[in-house]
């Protein structure tokens, strides 16, 4: 009897000892048990106010001229269907590249936001279409002088226009699309200054219905496959489409009043005797970006110096990423409160990411070292591209010995927003050097890191410290 006991004794005591045996082995052999006890070295660093031009974002100068972009980001480009396609069939690829430094503003780095135009009004009488288009439609428009000026308004609902329209969207698209080089398309085509109205009240022939305007939307989409796409009201084809929006009143109180409120509950379009073709698209700036120029109507002192606060709550609450080719510029070196409006003008446009903290813990039971990254953006809107986001190893004279890709998606860290990143590096391909580990944010066009960080962290040119061993 007591044999038998001893038996069951033992036997339970292997049973536990087993059990236990298999839950450190599960324990143990678990990724978060490589990191107990081990020495980990959290940092935190402060969110600055500084002002930095970023890319795809601030304002948008005119690309025609090299003095104007200063250390801005982004150029305008601006193309009439008159300059694109003199003659049938012939685009004016070199002229165009030519006229707006095109070659120049790559080599620097800079991105550019397009718009294709029919109908420019200016002082003189004109037409912004191709001659030998005018003759095809047999002068289906009208000639005007309005008080937006002077110029020639098509008849949109042409076919013979629309047909032609179309098949320049997909040449340009063929010149410009194939790389990040256009980050930002508006889709003009439509109406004075391709703003999609026009004076109809001066007897012009008002802007098509939705049918018809899909007909001018539809191209862009496939000929700017990476670019994002705008729209100057929330159409249902924005909507549908995943567009941004762009505001060419910014600043002006009643038009941008008008604008928001489209954005928020939608509404008729007048342009077209359409009622409810306007949706709410409140949290478009979520996924696509808001941008737009400063209005011509009220002076830049105005909405710079006079009227500054209202100019801000306009922009953040509308979450505007860029504009232009309207902006202020400075002319005065000795304008101090000019100077104050561009600064908070920039300060709430677009994203502000920052590295808040950063935690290194080192292995007890081995030479993997894990680092931990916290991110935020303290700016308006996020940036709509997930370019790539690598952790460094520097050496002590700043080369690069490696890099990780982190797994922050970008677009998706909205304002007001935290979150972590995660990567394991090996310390024993570097147990000879003191190493510095930071962080950069890469330009696919340039392969460079791109993207200052508005926090206190020492750099490396655009590599941000959040380490060092020594």
């Amino acid at each position: 009897m007591a044999n038998r006991k001893f038996i069951v004794i033992i036997i339970a005591l292997v049973l536990i000892i087993a059990i236990m045996i298999s839950a450190a082995i599960i324990f143990f052999t678990r990724e978060d048990a490589m990191w107990l006890f081990g020495n980990k070295i959290s940092t935190e660093f402060q969110v600055t106010n500084d002002i930095y031009y970023n890319p795809l974002m601030g304002f948008a100068t005119d690309a025609t001229s090299k003095t104007d972009v200063g250390n801005n980001s982004l150029v305008y480009i601006d193309i009439t269907f008159r300059e694109f396609e003199p003659e049938e069939g012939l685009y004016a690829f070199e002229q165009i590249a030519i006229d707006n430094n095109i070659e120049y503003w790559r080599s620097l780095g800079k991105h550019a936001v397009l718009r294709f135009q029919c109908d420019y009004p200016t002082d003189e009488e004109h037409i912004d279409i191709p001659d030998w288009l005018y003759e095809k439609t047999s002068g289906d428009g009208t000639n005007y002088d309005i008080e937006y000026g002077m110029g020639y308004s098509p008849n949109y609902n042409n076919e013979i226009f629309i047909e032609y329209h179309a098949k320049a969207i997909k040449a340009l698209g063929e010149y410009f699309g194939n790389d990040d080089f256009v980050s930002y398309v508006q889709l003009g085509s439509l109406g004075h200054w391709g703003e999609w109205h026009v004076y109809y009240e001066g007897g012009i022939i008002r802007i098509p219905n939705e049918t018809t305007r899909l007909k001018y939307i539809e191209p862009y989409p496939d000929a700017f496959p990476n670019a994002k796409l705008l729209m100057r009201r929330p159409f249902k084809a924005a909507a549908e489409y995943g567009f941004g929006l762009y505001n060419d009143m910014t600043g002006d109180p009643d038009s941008t009043d008008s604008w928001n409120e489209w954005l928020q509950y939608g509404g008729d379009y007048t342009q077209a005797e359409e009622l409810d073709a306007l949706v709410p698209m409140m949290d478009a700036w979520k996924t696509a970006p808001i941008g737009g120029e400063f209005t011509s109507s009220l002076s830049m002192d105005w909405l710079l110096k006079v009227n500054i606060d209202q100019t801000i709550q306009m922009l953040s609450e509308s979450h505007v990423t860029f504009l232009g080719p309207k902006y202020p510029e400075l002319k005065n070196e000795s304008d101090e409160l000019f100077k104050q409006g561009i600064d908070k003008v920039l300060f709430n446009m677009g994203y502000r990411y920052n590295v808040t903290k950063s935690v290194v813990t080192k292995s007890k039971w081995s030479s993997m070292e894990k680092v931990e990254i916290t991110w935020s953006n303290t700016g308006v809107a996020p940036m709509y591209w997930d370019w790539p986001v690598y952790l460094y190893v520097l050496d002590n004279d700043n080369n690069i010995l490696d890099k990780y890709e982190t797994k922050l998606e970008l677009s998706t860290l909205l304002p007001g927003t935290e979150k972590t990143t995660k990567n394991i590096i090996d310390l024993s391909l570097y147990e000879n050097s003191e190493i510095k580990l930071c962080v950069g944010i890469i330009d696919p066009m340039t392969k460079e890191p791109a993207v200052m960080l508005i926090s206190d962290n020492e750099k490396v040119d655009k590599l941000y410290i959040i380490y060092k061993s020594n």
